[in-house]
């Protein structure tokens, strides 16, 4: 066997993955979210730099083969070895099987996992010694399956990589860690979603024909198992190039520089992303951005709020008439962008009662999401926090017993309770709110004839806010007011709801109908509310969680953070507010509408009063962003810090207030006064969240 049929496993893969990599390339280049065209720099790029990053990372891969294959061996089965590796593995099975193992001090899953591992390589073990004969045919099974098994996550990478992309429009990232806890929801949208069985009918199949034509190349490894001195040739050209990899690896991922985030995901590689989302999950803000001396900090925060004192955010809120106790249910839509509402520019006519509900209420039109997930857009109405670097403190250890607006609403005397139609346990709503001191109404609250309609998120929308008719039904009768924040589930992938309520089917799976289908749903809401005692002693806030897709040529594209927001309260006056705002400000105008004093530490502001300065945050779970004078000051790990001239893409037909579009062209020249606010507010808002400075 000459020395290039030894390396055959490893090229005939590598092979095989290279054209993959390439085709998914090409397809996501030209799949309908990819809103760029390239220059021939920029194709070269994608596509010389990417395939090279693939080289290295392949070969990162390539480790549980090589281990696999520089264990194979006859000599390992000679008397007495064969029957001592035997035994030690026996051994490790019943040590770890006892209970009583060092796995068993890190519990979960992993004692499990390992006992399972143990267990098939002893059963393995024990066919090849005692059955000599049968050795070859044996040996032979495994190494096609190996050999399966890689060609198997090689192609369903590559689906999932496409899947993600059709989703986010952009390589793995923090989400795709985050899919990786709440597998049940994940993999039952996936189903809901797509084609499963077919597309993994037809997966298993190429991954069949493709692992057939690998081992008629790659077999005659096992036919002529290399000797102990080949097997040292091959491991050394794979340890070289393994630490090559690990070196290299780092260094191609920092040439993913272009100003088009297209170009930079295009050509990163998608598990060496998943890697650094993995690693980046917990960020801290002192460590990897760019700050300022906590007192000069808290001293520009100061020109936000004059009547802060020291190194935290607290203040008193005082209005010059009476508090007015009135009922207050908040509904976050499930991924509602402002495109979709007709005085944006929507042409479709998918949300025909929001359109007319806007213009009998308090409308916000310049506002902006905090973040791109449900997560932040629930912290964001709760916490009025701007967005903190890594993840949401939804979902964090430190999560509970924090100054929030339901712990305002309490002190007031209100019932508090957050409404949300699927499992609370997805996310970590459940965990954040009861500690937080919200009374949770779920799914699991829901009596079997409350359901006409369910699907892997939760019931439909209609039958949640029936279940919250009912609930505030109870809560009238109590003499308090009540504070419900419901969450929307419908308007989700895979966009299935009830048939026959719409002109759209249920079934079609179409965004446009889970849109439509939200919007009938908040009609019958606001139907039944209108005829209930309380409806005219209640204030209705809604406002969407985050936009529909976060996809765009730069980091912060700022049509994909718009959101609609408006405060119906009956019989009022319809206003519209058009200054730029954030998602934070939204609960601290209600309770400036509302009269309220309390002792405040929001980072969120009553966007109503005359000293207000308006600025709006955005960000990614790294990205931090801050809109203010035309200008997108972006803060980002490794101290950088890039700001961006907005000037105002119009469309024709639309009224000014409702442009959404801009270009965000790189300034040359740094707005200094704008880098340092930017960096106090996240700088502040991350030392009081560290420092515990933000809770109760």
């Amino acid at each position: 066997m000459t020395i290039y049929k030894k390396f055959s496993p490893f090229y005939n893969l590598g092979i095989f993955y290279f054209i993959i990599s390439f085709i998914l390339r090409i397809v996501l280049l030209f799949h309908p979210i990819t809103q760029s065209s390239f220059t021939i720099v920029e194709s070269l790029k994608i596509f010389t730099l990417g395939l090279v990053s693939d080289f290295f990372v392949f070969i990162i891969a390539l480790v549980f083969l090589w281990l696999y294959l520089i264990f194979i061996s006859n000599s390992k089965y000679n008397k007495p070895s064969g029957y001592i590796i035997l035994a030690i593995l026996i051994s490790l099975f019943g040590y770890v099987a006892s209970g009583k193992s060092i796995l068993d001090e890190y519990g979960g899953a992993l004692p499990r996992i390992v006992l399972i591992f143990i267990g098939i390589k002893t059963v393995l073990f024990s066919l090849l010694l005692f059955l000599p004969k049968l050795r070859d045919k044996i040996r032979y099974w495994l190494f096609a399956f190996v050999m399966f098994l890689y060609v198997l996550l090689i192609l369903q990478n590559g689906l999932s990589e496409y899947f993600f992309w059709n989703e986010f429009g952009v390589k793995y990232n923090f989400i795709a860690v985050n899919y990786l806890i709440y597998t049940n929801e994940v993999i039952g949208n996936i189903m809901q979603s797509y084609p499963v069985i077919p597309i993994f009918s037809a997966l298993f199949l190429v991954t069949g024909i493709v692992t057939y034509f690998i081992l008629r190349n790659a077999k005659s490894y096992i036919e002529a198992i290399p000797t102990f001195k080949e097997k040292l040739k091959i491991s050394g050209v794979y340890i070289i190039l393994f630490i090559v990899s690990l070196l290299v690896i780092p260094v191609l991922a920092k040439t993913e520089n272009s100003k088009n985030v297209f170009v930079n995901e295009l050509q990163s590689n998608g598990l060496y992303k998943f890697y650094l989302a993995f690693e980046n999950n917990k960020l801290d803000y002192f460590k990897f951005y760019k700050t300022l001396p906590n007192e000069k900090a808290f001293a520009i925060l100061k020109q936000q709020f004059p009547t802060i004192s020291g190194e935290n955010t607290s203040r008193k809120i005082e209005n010059d008439s009476a508090e007015n106790h009135k009922n207050v249910v908040l509904i976050t839509i499930e991924s509602y962008s402002a495109e979709f509402m007709k005085a944006y520019g929507n042409e479709q006519n998918i949300t025909p009662f929001l359109d007319s509900l806007a213009q009998k209420s308090m409308q916000f039109t310049n506002l902006y999401a905090a973040g791109n997930r449900t997560v932040r857009g629930l912290e964001a109405v709760t916490l009025s926090l701007p967005p903190t670097a890594g993840e949401s403190v939804v979902k964090r250890e430190d999560n509970k017993n924090k100054f929030s607006t339901g712990a305002i609403f309490k002190q007031k005397g209100y019932n508090v309770k957050f409404m949300y139609g699927g499992d609370a346990f997805f996310d970590n709503m459940q965990d954040f709110y009861s500690g937080n001191g919200y009374q949770i109404i779920d799914k699991s609250s829901f009596a079997p004839s409350e359901i006409s309609f369910s699907n892997v998120w939760g019931v439909c929308d209609e039958d949640m806010y029936y279940k919250a008719i009912k609930v505030m039904n109870v809560e009238a009768r109590q003499n308090r007011p009540f504070f419900n924040h419901i969450m929307t589930v419908s308007n989700h992938r895979p966009f299935t709801y009830p048939n026959n309520k719409i002109d759209i089917p249920g079934d079609i799976k179409s965004r446009d109908g889970g849109v439509k289908y939200t919007d009938f749903a908040l009609r019958k809401f606001f139907a039944m509310a209108s005829k209930q005692p309380w409806f005219k002693n209640t204030v209705f806030v809604i406002v969407a969680d985050h936009c529909a897709s976060s996809a765009g040529k730069t980091e912060l594209p700022m049509d994909k953070y718009r959101i609609p927001a408006f405060i119906y309260t009956p019989d009022a006056k319809p206003e519209q507010f058009n200054k730029l705002m954030s998602q934070i400000d939204i609960m601290p105008t209600l309770f400036g509408l509302l009269h309220f004093d309390y002792q405040s530490k929001f980072f969120g502001q009553d966007v109503l009063k005359s000293d207000y300065k308006p600025r709006a945050f955005i960000a990614t779970y790294q990205d931090l962003g801050l809109i203010k004078d035309n200008v997108l000051t972006i803060l980002s790990p490794k101290q950088q810090v890039k700001q961006f001239r907005l000037k105002l893409d119009s469309k024709p037909g639309i009224a000014s207030e409702y442009q959404i579009d801009y270009d965000e062209k790189c300034m040359k020249k740094e707005r200094t006064d704008l880098i340092n606010e930017t960096i106090s507010f996240y700088q502040t808002a991350s030392f009081m969240l560290k420092e515990k400075k933000y809770q109760m």
